[in-house]
């Protein structure tokens, strides 16, 4: 069974971290590429940010840029967002999601909380 699971969501004060988690199983993480959305009240869903699946290539929206850090651990098929110096506007639920462009395959998590309030 495939599944995605995220987890390291919670409450934050404004200034504060937190390192979201995204546990794959069911399938070959890393032949994956990996990455972070996240839902936009009233708008949808914005990108957050990308890693491939080797890791050596990484990209990041405006919005994050300089806060955010992905990774990934294709050993522990575990892929990370490091989320810094939060804001409330960073206040949503993030989703997982890794790609297979070769086999046109994509699975999601079911999202985990992130809340930025004082």
């Amino acid at each position: 069974e495939v599944q995605l699971v995220e987890s390291g969501g919670g409450l934050v004060q404004p200034g504060g971290s937190l390192r979201l988690s995204c546990a794959a199983s069911g399938f070959v993480f890393s032949n994956y590429d990996m990455t972070w959305v996240r839902q936009v009240p009233g708008k949808g869903l914005e990108w957050v940010s990308s890693i491939n699946k080797g890791g050596g290539t990484i990209y990041y929206g405006d919005s994050v840029k300089g806060r955010f850090t992905i990774s990934r651990d294709n050993a522990k098929n575990t892929g990370y967002l490091q989320m810094n110096s939060l804001k409330p506007e960073d206040t949503t639920i993030y989703y997982c999601v890794t790609v297979s462009w070769s086999e046109s395959r994509d699975y999601w998590g079911q999202g985990t909380q992130v809340t930025v309030s004082s």
